[in-house]
């Protein structure tokens, strides 16, 4: 099967988790053009994505098919907010699911469709079968877990599941930081705007230590040794990852395509804000870390 035009205008259609917005759009002209440029993209990948279906020949390609186009339907239904949307994508999942009985991403994927169509006890059940398909060491799984104890974070905007190793060795994940903020900041020794922001996010990092805040620095450098002599030499002692470009996995995950570029996620692993430049997000941070205590507060025995 000639899948590459046709899979191309799917990619096209899923819209990072971040660029949700109200059912009739963005009311800024610029943003509606933006918006309407979108829903065709999303229209001809719709279109796409039922000829893969309609092409389809075997069990692996079927299931391919039927769950490309369950991410189309699926990301038509958090743009558009609609019901039918979302229940498209439950049937799409499943008749993945059906033609090829391991296949997780699929599972985890119809775990949504039904937690946005509020079928929680459905939606917890897939999210229980792909806990038991997952690779311990995939991010989704801890992810899935924490679906299954609270649903209602399936349908929140949800910053993207990643574990990383630190540059001590520290093996973690984003799930392993639940119950704190997270203040994600892309950056490079090689950007000049990057160098001027440093004294602001090693202030944050300091004035915020011993609370339940955490600052990792996501590095877009290509060159380690000089990462780490940049790092040790500029007393950066907060996380520190280096994700090697624009196309790093982290980066990618979160469209990263220009930096300073941070990232706030709350206590619950909800994104909460995204700023591109040094900007003043002291008072954003303060709320949310007030609002992790208080959950730390309300879970101690």
């Amino acid at each position: 099967m000639r899948y590459g035009f046709i899979w191309l205008l799917v990619a096209c259609a899923v819209l990072p988790s971040r660029a949700q917005t109200g059912t009739e759009g963005p009311t800024d002209e610029k943003a509606r053009k933006t918006y309407r440029e979108a829903l065709n993209y999303e229209e001809a990948a719709e279109t796409a994505a039922a000829e893969m279906t309609a092409q389809a020949q075997g069990d692996k390609d079927t299931a391919l098919a039927h769950y490309q186009f369950g991410v189309v339907m699926l990301r038509e239904g958090m743009v558009r907010h609609k019901d039918d949307q979302f229940s498209r994508a439950h049937e799409e999942f499943s008749q993945a699911v059906a033609a090829a009985k391991n296949f997780p991403e699929a599972v985890f994927a119809d775990g949504q469709a039904l937690a946005y169509l509020k079928q929680d006890d459905a939606a917890k059940a897939r999210f229980e079968q792909f806990v038991k398909m997952a690779l311990p060491a995939d991010p989704s799984r801890q992810r899935a877990s924490r679906y299954i104890a609270r649903p209602e974070l399936a349908r929140a905007r949800m910053a993207p599941p990643f574990a990383i190793t630190t540059i001590d060795g520290q093996h973690l994940s984003l799930d392993d930081l639940s119950g704190k903020v997270v203040l994600l900041d892309f950056w490079a020794t090689w950007c000049g705007p990057c160098r001027q922001a440093l004294p602001h996010m090693r202030s944050i990092a300091n004035n915020f230590k011993g609370q339940p805040l955490v600052v990792l620095s996501v590095s877009l450098d290509d060159n380690e040794q000089y990462w780490k002599y940049y790092v040790a030499n500029n007393e950066m002692t907060w996380l520190q990852y280096r994700d090697g470009g624009f196309n790093g996995p982290v980066s990618k995950l979160f469209s990263v395509d220009a930096i300073p570029h941070t990232f706030t996620i709350d206590a619950d692993g909800v994104l909460q804000d995204e700023r591109i430049g040094d900007s003043s997000i002291e008072g954003k941070l303060k709320k949310l870390v007030a609002r992790a205590r208080e959950i730390q507060a309300t879970e101690k025995p």
